[in-house]
């Protein structure tokens, strides 16, 4: 299977889209077209697996497009999960990182698709901000748009399995 022609194929749209970061961008790839389909979503994780540090101890997905990448991730490598949202919760446990404990471990995120990379910074700075120590992220796509620069000046590195220049196909 040519994964990034099947990812193009199934995900990348072509027009006028708002990015998150607030930008705007003709191509736009629809992450949870590959993320919905199994084989597809299986071939994806199967060559991240190869990005996962060695010494990984927890991998920390992030909502909502993080989710189905890290879970699958974690049943390939046989690494512990935890899911981090946006917010913490308003009920229960009141947390806003669920799954796997975090603290003395060594963390890596998980993401779909990075822009401009804000989704990761939020999410480590408030995970730095409890003790928990993180310096990578591996995602599926690097949009090239300044995202992994920005992580850099974090302190966090980010591999993707694709930059957006590989799917130029």
């Amino acid at each position: 299977m040519n994964l990034a022609r099947e990812i193009n194929k199934v995900a990348k749209l072509r027009g006028r889209f708002k990015l998150r970061s607030g930008k705007i961008s003709n191509i736009y790839f629809d992450k949870y077209q590959f993320e919905s389909d199994p084989k597809l979503l299986f071939e994806i994780v199967r060559k991240m697996k190869k990005l996962v540090p060695k010494n990984t101890e927890v991998l920390a997905g992030l909502e909502m497009g993080g989710i189905p990448i890290v879970t699958l991730l974690s049943q390939q490598t046989g690494i512990s999960t935890a899911f981090i949202r946006k917010q913490s919760k308003k009920y229960g446990t009141c947390k806003y990182a669920e799954g796997a404990e975090l603290k003395n471990k060594k963390v890596i995120i998980v993401e779909d698709v990075v822009s401009s990379g804000g989704a990761i910074i939020k999410a480590v700075l408030k995970m730095r901000n409890n003790g928990i120590h993180i310096n990578s992220a591996i995602c599926v796509i690097d949009r090239e748009m300044g995202g992994k620069e920005k992580l850099k000046k974090h302190n966090i590195n980010l591999v993707s399995l694709f930059d957006q220049s590989d799917l130029r196909i």
